[in-house]
């Protein structure tokens, strides 16, 4: 049953991504050969009046086959022989160009904001992450010897180069979680009109799994939800978990949480273990993943949305296509480094379950 939650999750995710493209495509007229979901060989084909619908093997992926981008090895090739120049991707407006290949993300989002918005109405109410404002210090704990005192407010963390100055409790104990063991974080709190810092050293719980400093917030404001407000308090919550996802990737260029970084097989136990809580919190998993895949496309390699936009933005400025021999050569370039990203998880997860 995990494989066949997992294999949904991410087909529905995959499909919603690159159905954004293709209806983007199609509304610029540009001639698209194949939609294809999946990775890998070949399992069933459609053929439909200029598109074809094809399912393959390895549910890890996905493409819309679009004339004029043909530069990506993992992905059929567009016989552009009796195409018209203005029906390919490169014979439209740079404009239009971006709009199709950010249509994708732009899907993942609006994914994940549906689904949190449709749980929120569900469940009635909604709980404000509370202010990073201490409400008690557990005894003997890492923030009690540091000199943690009750109502102090966090205004900033700080930890090997990289700090955040929280919004909210959450990306507070998100930031505290990429602690890895080595050297201190470094808080700075507003106490009775002053500012001062403390030096903490988390302390890892076996049992909890993570490293933790002994302090607990302050009650959330809890909100009514209701069909009119759902969708904004949503978005609130996307935006919460766009940002913690930001935070994550910027500590990871740092070096820091490393540990952490999941693959396809991670997400395979998590899907096993989200699905066995229920609905509620599988469909909390696939909103979360959906808008993890739609922040990572949005990464400036090649490869990637991102990336496309970036080369598109700089041929806008440049006034002229770039080199195909360096756009190539960029583009395998990128599909090595996610290539040895997809190992190096894959190489994580698998040490994890041993």
């Amino acid at each position: 049953m995990t494989l066949i939650y997992f294999i949904l999750l991410l087909s529905i995710i995959v499909i919603i991504h690159e159905f954004g493209h293709l209806l983007a495509a199609k509304a610029f007229n540009v001639y698209c050969q194949e939609f294809s979901v999946g990775m890998g060989p070949e399992i069933y084909r459609h053929k439909g009046k200029e598109t074809d619908f094809v399912l393959r093997l390895l549910p890890l992926g996905g493409f819309v086959a679009m004339a004029g981008d043909n530069d990506n090895a993992l992905e059929t090739d567009v016989d552009e022989t009796d195409i018209p120049f203005e029906r390919t991707l490169k014979g439209i407006s740079p404009i239009k160009r971006i709009i199709v290949m950010l249509a994708g993300v732009f899907n993942n989002f609006l994914l994940g904001l549906l689904i949190i918005s449709m749980i929120l109405l569900a469940n009635g109410s909604y709980q404000k992450a509370p202010e990073p404002r201490i409400a008690s210090i557990a005894i003997d704990s890492p923030a009690e010897i540091a000199g943690f005192k009750e109502n102090d407010l966090i205004t900033k963390v700080a930890y090997k180069g990289t700090d955040i100055k929280p919004k909210d409790f959450s990306e507070m104990s998100l930031f505290i979680a990429s602690y890895d063991g080595d050297g201190e974080l470094v808080f700075t709190v507003e106490r009775d009109g002053s500012v001062i810092d403390l030096t903490v050293k988390p302390q890892y719980k076996q049992e909890e799994n993570r490293y933790l400093i002994g302090v607990t917030a302050v009650d959330g404001e809890t909100i009514k939800i209701n069909f009119f407000n759902s969708f904004y308090y949503g978005f609130l919550y996307c935006i919460s978990l766009l940002k913690s996802i930001f935070i994550s990737l910027i500590q990871l260029l740092h070096g820091i949480g490393l540990d952490n970084l999941s693959g396809p097989v991670g997400i395979y136990q998590a899907t096993g273990e989200a699905a066995s809580y229920g609905l509620i919190s599988y469909l909390v998993m696939m909103a979360v993943i959906s808008l993890n895949i739609g922040l990572m496309n949005l990464l400036p390699l090649p490869i990637l949305d991102g990336g496309r936009v970036l080369l598109t933005l700089i041929e806008m400025i440049i006034g002229h296509p770039l080199d195909k021999k360096f756009e190539e050569a960029l583009m395998t370039a990128s599909l090595i480094l996610m290539l040895f990203l997809f190992i190096f998880t894959t190489y994580r997860d698998i040490l994890r379950i041993f």
